[in-house]
């Protein structure tokens, strides 16, 4: 049995989801409060993250990490390109979105909105929320250039890099914190994206206390 321990709104968590139905591997669910750091999940996972992935009798950790080796054991359909040069582009947009990405809007945003509540931290920081906010526009507008000369963020097939940017702003979304009306590439991007049956588990989610907009599940926006 393949297990994935998963926050539904973490990005990383949704990237290897994505992954995972891109490739038809089926996979049980499981929410894990990781910020509880249980003994039973340090065991899994001794740094206490999500998400963790049980396959083939191995544990395996880092979503990066985990896209890439299920790319290499399913290779069909391929995530990453065959070029050094074309896998390099994947790479770097990638850990654009999971580190520049992450800090400077996801943390501010999601954690902001809607994980100290889960987490039992307290209220929104103010001040994070406008950075956030802020920063998203940056973002929006770095992919829109990028989506202006390519089919996809790194190049003309999908790979893991608009994976990589789809799980965020899907998150993202889920909270009413993407303007979509900001970029029309962006948009026509993620509508492309959002019609895969890999991203109907996603919109499918549900996380008590914080009903999605309206619009979340619909392909048409």
């Amino acid at each position: 049995m393949t297990r994935l321990y998963h926050v539904p709104l973490s990005p990383f968590c949704r990237k290897v989801r994505l992954t995972l139905a891109e490739k038809k591997v089926e996979v049980e669910l499981v929410e894990e409060r990781y910020w509880e750091q249980s003994p039973e999940f340090l065991r899994r996972n001794p740094a206490g993250k999500v998400p963790v992935l049980k396959i083939d009798g191995r544990v395996l950790t880092e979503s990066q990490a985990i896209c890439e080796y299920l790319d290499e054991t399913v290779p069909n359909p391929p995530l990453m390109p065959r070029s050094p040069e074309a896998r390099h582009e994947v790479r770097r947009l990638c850990a654009w979105f999971d580190d520049k990405f992450q800090w400077e809007v996801t943390s501010k945003l999601l954690y902001e909105r809607v994980n100290k509540k889960l987490m039992g931290q307290g209220y929104p920081e103010s001040k994070a929320v406008k950075y956030g906010a802020s920063r998203i526009k940056y973002h929006l507008d770095y992919m829109s250039w990028l989506l202006e000369q390519r089919r996809w963020l790194a190049g003309n097939e999908m790979t893991l890099a608009d994976f990589a940017a789809a799980a965020h702003l899907s998150a993202l979304d889920y909270i009413s914190d993407v303007d979509w009306n900001r970029s029309q590439a962006v948009k026509d991007w993620y509508a492309k994206i959002k019609s895969r049956p890999a991203f109907r588990s996603l919109l499918a989610d549900q996380v008590p206390g914080f009903p999605p907009p309206p619009h979340y599940a619909d392909l048409d926006f």
